[in-house]
Parts: structure tokens; C-alpha cells; sequence
């Protein structure tokens, strides 16, 4: 749940920023966050970090 309300405030935040300062970067911010929330979460496991990627993908 926290991760999930983290998200949420870098989401809405960088929502304002991007309205404000009319800049179109801060809609990157959130998909940067996630993909290395995702990144990190995949450091987690305790194989090989190849082999994590490989089993994901081959999921599909």
C-alpha cells in the first residue's frame, strides 16, 4: 500500500509540475519511477538477474 501511494504523490505531483511549468519531462518522471521500481524488485530475487528477466519474459 505504501508503494502504491508513493506512486501516486510522484504521479500527481509531476502532473502538477508538467500543468504549471508547461513542461513536458515531468509526464516522464512517473514511468522512469515505476520502471525502476521494477528494476529493483527484480534485483530482489535470488537468482541471477538474467535468469529473472528470461523466466518473466518467457511467462507470456
Amino acid at each position: 500500500m505504501t508503494t502504491f501511494l508513493a506512486f501516486f504523490i510522484i504521479t500527481a505531483g509531476c502532473l502538477i509540475l508538467a500543468l504549471r511549468k508547461k513542461k513536458v519531462f515531468f509526464l516522464a518522471i512517473p514511468f522512469l519511477s515505476l520502471f525502476a521500481y521494477f528494476i529493483f524488485q527484480i534485483a530482489l530475487v535470488p537468482i541471477p538477474f538474467l535468469d529473472t528477466v528470461k523466466f518473466i519474459f518467457s511467462l507470456t
